[in-house]
């Protein structure tokens, strides 16, 4: 496979569209979900992120990015006001109506009507969760952090409720994505469905890995 190279320069050159999909194209296939918060005045919002990472088990912490641009921030305005949100996987059956609500739709407009979506609020939790979802998560926000050098905020919550189908979650804690038909990203507008290729032993210096999947 003949491989391209392109320096800094390169890159600076490129029309801003091309740019941008090369750049979020080169961090690999990435966890893809949907974000539900509700603002004070009641109203629900939906958003598309691209951008949600692990942090640790214990306290149960993940993270998301949002950029400066207007969707995101009514996103984040609801978690910030609220301290609550939720994190659904995306599946076959949604991700078209998952990626459309990427667009700019107004604060007073609900991404969950307007896409086809159904919101659901249970266990008193604050914020409404994808009933559509197979794994649905509940977060609750720990912290902020403002990042200087691109005007983007990383925020940190905690998992306090998870929701998954009892088929997918194997004795030792391993969630079957595939089984629950969660399917993942790449670049800006690319979604595809998954192929395990193993499970493999605890790494060790004077241990070879083998296989965990039972044949």
């Amino acid at each position: 496979m003949k491989r391209k190279f392109l320096h800094s320069q390169d890159i600076d050159l490129l029309d801003s569209r091309k740019r941008v999909h090369l750049i979020n194209s080169l961090g690999g296939f990435k966890s893809v979900s949907l974000i539900g918060t509700k603002s004070q005045s009641g109203n629900t919002n939906l958003s598309v992120f691209s951008s949600i990472f692990h942090l640790g088990p214990n306290p149960a912490l993940i993270a998301l990015i949002f950029r400066p641009s207007p969707p995101e921030r009514d996103t984040l305005n609801n978690i910030l006001e609220s301290g609550f949100y939720t994190i659904n996987h995306i599946n076959e059956s949604i991700y078209k109506k998952a990626h459309q609500t990427s667009a700019r739709y107004d604060t007073a407009i609900s991404e969950f009507e307007i896409v086809g979506l159904t919101s659901e609020f249970k266990n008193d939790f604050e914020a409404p969760f994808v009933k559509e979802s197979n794994i649905q998560i509940g977060i609750e926000f720990r912290e902020k952090i403002d990042i200087s050098i691109n005007n983007t905020t990383m925020v940190i919550g905690e998992i306090v409720q998870i929701y998954i189908p009892e088929d997918c979650i194997s004795p030792d804690g391993f969630i079957d994505l595939e089984k629950a038909n969660t399917i993942t990203c790449s670049g800006l507008d690319s979604y595809h469905k998954t192929i395990q290729l193993d499970r493999l032993s605890y790494a060790k210096p004077d241990k070879e890995i083998t296989s965990l999947i039972e044949n």
